[in-house]
């Protein structure tokens, strides 16, 4: 039986929602192994003001980080939470939220391209302002969700092309020839052009990837629309799940990392359309692993669980300039059922469990 122990790791894309919803799911992260996460500012309103007396309607990142902090978030060595950014946000208020400690990144968001996005502003918009270059000068980092917006459907998902390939083909080169220093994370890249533009940038520009990415393709969500399969970025093909494995079973990788995109729903499929977001708290290493697996590396050789270990534990902390975890879990490749959590608002449900088998071949050790 494989096992191999790892320190403990950072979930640098997570949605940890509110109220009802954030004990639960904070705990899922504990659960494992996470010793802190960045935690997404599409809440309800955006977490898009650093100070609680300012008067922006918008949640702010004093008011999110001690919700988290609240419901258990103390347990984690460190929280992440970016600043969500809209058109009220000011240089001013980056180089503020910047000293003073809070601000360590902030996330760009598609405008009406994804859950929570409707207070977004357009790239396009931003580039005219002076809000990236106190970013750049600032040292705060850019996570990005790499879509275009406003595209219609034959160029949204299309064989030669798709909003995520116009946003790296398109606007990133252009944010990167104007802010060459500006750190920037392309956020669950999805594509073979994201990860060969990334490839081929600085050392200043990264990204996370999903397990799900991973493991599936499009045919996966087209074939019998597995609801619970459908997040954003939209699962893509072969071609580009091939791209994302052989990025991140590089053995000399420095740039992809683990950011599961962890999104709780407990109303998944509506009348209008299906809430985006796949959501697996509790088992991502576990997943991971199958995926290094599925994508043809022997976990039981060591030279494979170095290289799984460097993608889900130091590639993302080092880039955001996490101190390394002192403990440690162990991945075990035995199988393990997994549940439906319980809250108050209603089960969430994890990937494995909507998708019809809830038995997955990893397990976590503590």
């Amino acid at each position: 039986m494989t096992k191999f122990t790892l320190p403990k790791w950072y979930d640098l894309h997570t949605h940890l929602r509110q109220e009802g919803l954030l004990a639960p799911i904070i705990q899922s992260q504990l659960d494992m192994a996470c010793c802190g996460v960045l935690a997404m500012p599409n809440t309800r309103p955006p977490a898009a003001k650093v100070r609680k007396d300012d008067p922006l309607p918008y949640n702010s990142l004093e008011e999110y980080r001690g919700a988290i902090m609240a419901a258990g978030g103390d347990k984690f060595d460190d929280v992440i939470t970016p600043l969500y950014l809209t058109k009220d946000t000011t240089p001013k208020m980056i180089e503020d939220g910047a000293k003073s400690g809070i601000l360590r990144a902030v996330k760009y968001y598609p405008p009406h391209g994804t859950t929570g996005s409707d207070f977004s502003y357009p790239l396009l918009n931003l580039l005219e302002t002076d809000v990236i270059k106190a970013l750049e000068d600032n040292n705060v980092i850019m996570c990005i969700h790499g879509e275009e917006h406003g595209l219609d459907g034959a160029e949204y998902l299309a064989r030669t092309t798709s909003a995520e390939e116009f946003f790296y083909r398109e606007r990133m080169p252009v944010l990167l020839d104007k802010y060459p220093n500006l750190k920037i994370v392309g956020e669950h890249a999805t594509t073979k052009v994201a990860v060969d533009l990334i490839k081929q940038a600085g050392e200043n520009i990264a990204a996370s990837i999903t397990p799900q990415h991973l493991i599936y393709t499009i045919g996966h969500l087209m074939q019998g629309l597995p609801y619970h399969l459908y997040s954003l970025p939209v699962l893509k093909f072969a071609e580009d799940r091939d791209a994302l494995r052989e990025a991140v079973l590089d053995p000399n990788n420095t740039k992809f990392f683990a950011g599961t995109d962890s999104a709780a729903h407990t109303t998944k499929a509506t009348e209008c359309g299906c809430a985006a977001g796949c959501f697996v708290g509790g088992i991502a290493p576990q997943l991971y692993a199958e995926a290094f697996e599925l994508a043809g590396a022997d976990l039981s050789l060591q030279e494979n669980q170095k290289i799984f270990e460097n993608f889900l534990c130091h590639v993302g902390a080092k880039f955001h300039g996490l101190k390394p975890s002192t403990e440690t879990f162990t991945l075990s490749k035995t199988p393990q059922t997994i549940e439906k959590i319980p809250t108050s608002e209603g089960n969430i449900i994890p990937l494995p469990v909507g998708l019809g088998d809830p038995i997955i071949p990893w397990s976590i050790e503590f």
